[in-house]
């Protein structure tokens, strides 16, 4: 992998970081909101990442990649879901959501897991920030070779 292919492969992880983290951010803004759009309570989502690919390669030769250690080529969003669980039921009858038993559901979001969740993908960012001024100190330390 060229230097500015470890470049490459660590700004796909800051954009897909980012997503994850504005996703993550939605989901503890709408912890409490038990109407939505789609009708019924907020559930909560999430971002599923793939790798991303080289090209059109066949499995041989990404096993040999594989075994010679190769680094990856960077990851892509490739959707966001949405966690269908239900969420708990709280028992209250005055409020405007409730069912016939007074029963409200409310939104699948586990703000102690969000929470977790974000500080995972902000070192995650940091991570990919930290490889890409490593990256550029090394250019910037074979260009003073020649000096």
């Amino acid at each position: 992998m060229s230097m500015f292919g470890g470049i490459d492969a660590s700004a796909s992880g800051l954009t897909a970081e980012r997503l994850r983290m504005d996703v993550i951010s939605n989901n503890i803004a709408n912890a409490n909101t038990t109407r939505s759009v789609e009708g019924g309570p907020y559930h909560r989502r999430y971002v599923v990442f793939q790798p991303r690919e080289r090209g059109k390669e066949d499995f041989a030769s990404t096993l040999r990649q594989k075994l010679d250690n190769q680094a990856g080529n960077g990851v892509r969003a490739m959707k966001i879901e949405e966690d269908r669980s239900q969420g708990p039921l709280v028992y209250d009858p005055g409020h405007p959501d409730a069912n016939a038993d007074g029963y409200v559901e409310r939104p699948n979001v586990n703000i102690v897991q969000e929470m977790v969740d974000m500080i995972t993908a902000s070192r995650a960012y940091e991570a990919n920030v930290t490889a890409i001024n490593a990256a550029k100190g090394m250019a910037q330390n074979a260009l003073n070779i020649g000096k």
